[in-house]
């Protein structure tokens, strides 16, 4: 009984205390993202355990390359897609009346009974999403003093953490879990976020080829609802389809919009990049919807974004206890999860 009431308690005080806990896991992803990079960075620079001094000079040029990456990224958001999305929503009354045109021509030809209460309001729908972005950008501030902190003091966290655990067997124990969940991180943000990027530049260039507006727009989307399990996938395809279905004057288009990205999804999110990600993610698909589904309720949109990475540190550090395999293996795709460090 103890349990339920703290795991109920547990549950009511993230949600309670959402607008803390997404500007700090924000912060904390961009954190751990920007010192990914800088260590891919740095991977390919050369090394000396003798030239201490060449040493550090490759890490500022690793350090100063990422920040360049990011600020090129900010700037190519701002300049490039910014405009497109300003664009879109001053398109979006019009889109609405031809949205309801089209309610109207399928109850005419096809029979079926369309009124405009069972059209959504995509303008209202557009609000809603872009109040939910406000409120997010709103706490940038509060993201960044924690970014800052965290850079300033993350030279320190490794003696913080021996002072933490001065026991020999019990330090190695949580470095061993934390490795293992940085190792597997490390490898699902760099696959998932290539191949998102592949994706999105892919699924550009094919809409822009077929001649569909705003192609930058659905690009961008493409990319960023690729961090999210299936519902990305399905909103990623829905959104242009459904835009050429309404705008277009043929069936041309749609056909055309509909075969190209939902083959891009199919190859690049369900042939190619399991095959990269090998066991990482090794997670079973109901484990991934229920953990989706979870985390939208508590956070919305931001909880669904970093659904995934969560239940990736919850499965590798469940399968290195006896008392909590039993949830790993629950967890898994076909029962093989992470041997325990004994040491």
């Amino acid at each position: 009984m103890n349990k339920i009431i703290i795991f109920i308690g547990s549950i009511f005080l993230l949600w309670i205390g959402r607008s803390i806990f997404i500007p700090l896991l924000i912060a904390g992803f961009l954190w751990y993202l920007m010192n990914a990079i800088s260590d891919y960075y740095r991977r390919a620079l050369p090394t000396s355990e003798n030239k201490k001094i060449q040493n550090h000079i490759f890490d500022w040029i690793a350090n100063i390359a990422t920040l360049i990456t990011v600020c090129l990224v900010g700037y190519l958001f701002t300049t490039q897609i910014r405009p497109m999305f300003s664009e879109l929503l001053a398109a979006l009354p019009a889109l609405q009346t031809k949205l309801s045109d089209f309610g109207a021509y399928l109850s005419n030809s096809i029979g079926l009974r369309f009124d405009n209460n069972m059209i959504p309001n995509i303008t209202k729908i557009a609000a809603n999403i872009g109040s939910s972005i406000a409120g997010i950008a709103a706490s940038f501030g509060m993201v960044l003093v924690y970014m800052i902190f965290m850079f300033v003091e993350q030279s320190t966290f490794n003696k913080k953490f021996a002072a933490m655990f001065p026991g020999r067997r019990q330090y190695k124990k949580i470095r061993y879990i934390l490795d293992s969940i940085d190792t597997n991180m490390k490898k699902y943000l760099f696959v998932k976020t290539t191949i998102s990027a592949i994706t999105g530049v892919a699924s550009y260039f094919w809409m822009q080829t077929i001649g569909l507006e705003f192609a930058g727009v659905w690009a961008f989307i493409v990319f960023v609802t690729s961090y999210i399990p299936t519902i990305g996938a399905i909103v990623a395809c829905g959104l242009p389809i459904i835009y050429s279905l309404v705008t277009a004057p043929t069936l041309q288009q749609p056909i055309l919009t509909a075969i190209g990205l939902i083959g891009m999804q199919i190859l690049f999110g369900n042939i190619i990049e399991p095959k990269l990600t090998g066991k990482t993610l090794n997670l079973s698909t109901l484990a991934i919807l229920i953990n989706l589904v979870f985390w939208g309720m508590i956070w919305g949109v931001a909880g669904m974004f970093f659904s995934v990475p969560m239940l990736v540190a919850l499965y590798v550090t469940c399968a290195q206890f006896d008392s909590t395999r039993w949830v790993a293996v629950l967890l898994s795709a076909d029962g093989q999860i992470p041997d325990k460090n004994e040491e």
